[in-house]
């Protein structure tokens, strides 16, 4: 329930049963806003640059950058940044080994054995992709060690791929295929389990800030994955957007907050009414921990802002028009 799941992704079956192929789910919404950013993205990755997709949680970053590969063609490998990851786990390790053993008795009272012990080298998912020219996407890039990056260096640099454990099968350095592509997210603002990202790293990619998506696109976004009215998604959208403006960095709640709210709504078929005390307390239940530091005038708010918010919201959606008396009619 995120908006990173907006594109659906399926396994590629038979021998590439590592890749993935994204594909547009029946709820993925493609506004002027998305399709700007994916052309973008996509124009960055056709000159041959590696694109980074930074901005907060809950802005998409994911779900763009299976649309900006989706545009490719290629296949497309996925990895996760992870503080426990290290070399091998990307570009492969020697796993298992073979053991051949011949025993020579053609004299009886002689006995002569030899034994030949050889590794296997497998390849991991970076090696893959640099061979096959894949569109690799490495979300939240930066969870994992700076020193594990540092493969790229030379990846994105000199389109080679260093290994020196793979040298005794005479392939210590791969040459990377020309159509290989890497579209990197992160999240700046984001403080715990993140490392800093090395200069050098950084110099060799494009970066994109993502935001929040512009109103009409988060309406949209809500109503597709919740399956509530456009017109009662709007309300929800609304809300969300005037504590996120009121919040200190502009950042929560986010885009999974509307879908929460308008997915409880519709599965209990209510609407988002101001005298709807149920409807008050998802939207409290939801939205009170992102709003924990309101600033309004410059002061911090004591009390949570949520009431007042969804009863201003709701209550004035569901207010009559104003009918013109005849003579204004008239005039």
């Amino acid at each position: 329930m995120s908006v990173e799941a907006l594109q659906a992704v399926r396994d590629v079956p038979a021998m590439n049963s590592d890749n993935v192929q994204p594909e547009a789910s029946d709820t993925f919404v493609a506004t002027p806003q998305v399709e700007a950013l994916a052309e973008r993205a996509s124009a960055y990755l056709e000159a041959g640059f590696p694109v980074h997709l930074a901005g907060p949680a809950g802005t998409g970053k994911t779900t763009l950058a299976f649309h900006a590969a989706a545009k490719r063609g290629r296949p497309v490998k996925l990895i996760h940044g992870n503080d426990e990851f290290g070399v091998s786990d990307f570009v492969g390790q020697d796993n298992g080994y073979r053991r051949n053993t011949l025993v020579d008795n053609f004299i009886h009272s002689v006995v002569k054995t030899e034994e030949e012990v050889r590794t296997f080298w497998i390849d991991n998912r970076v090696t893959t992709a640099c061979i096959n020219g894949e569109t690799l996407i490495y979300d939240e890039f930066n969870r994992s060690r700076p020193e594990v990056n540092n493969l790229f260096l030379s990846i994105l640099g000199e389109g080679i791929l260093n290994l020196p454990n793979r040298r005794h099968q005479g392939a210590g350095y791969l040459q990377v295929h020309p159509e290989f592509r890497v579209i990197f997210t992160s999240n700046p603002e984001e403080y715990a389990g993140t490392h800093k990202t090395q200069d050098a790293l950084m110099d060799r990619m494009i970066t994109m800030k993502v935001s929040h998506y512009d109103r009409e696109t988060e309406i949209r976004v809500t109503q597709a994955k919740s399956g509530l009215p456009a017109s009662e998604a709007a309300i929800v959208v609304d809300i969300v957007r005037e504590l996120r403006e009121q919040s200190v960095n502009h950042h929560r709640p986010t885009l999974r907050a509307c879908i929460a709210i308008a997915t409880v709504l519709h599965n209990c078929k209510l609407s988002p009414r101001a005298d709807n005390l149920f409807f008050r307390d998802i939207c409290r239940d939801i939205l009170d921990m992102d709003v924990a530091k309101v600033r309004r005038d410059g002061n911090s708010l004591d009390e949570s802002p949520v009431d007042e918010v969804v009863a201003r919201i709701s209550g004035r959606s569901r207010r009559p028009k104003a009918v013109p008396s005849p003579r204004e009619r008239v005039l």
